[in-house]
């Protein structure tokens, strides 16, 4: 994945879930048992499907795509 689409996929992940930045997020997610997760499918980039997941998911079941394209904000931020 591609440094831009993780950046803009972090950025929607925020937006979504209500977090300021991503630090906020970062925080919030690794005090959690699970972790928001956003669909990283690259043939659908469009889609921005989210779901609790576990703090290393990276490839969670989007239920938009069908496919197993989720993938933690946590993996997502390079922290896992």
């Amino acid at each position: 994945m591609s440094p831009e689409m993780r950046s803009a996929k972090l950025t929607k992940l925020c937006e979504v879930e209500g977090f300021d930045d991503e630090n906020e997020l970062f925080a919030a997610a690794i005090s959690d048992s699970v972790c928001p997760a956003i669909c990283c499918n690259p043939d659908n980039p469009a889609c921005d499907y989210t779901a609790e997941m576990e703090p290393d998911q990276d490839r969670g079941w989007c239920e938009m795509c069908e496919r197993g394209t989720l993938v933690s904000a946590l993996v997502l931020g390079g922290i896992i």
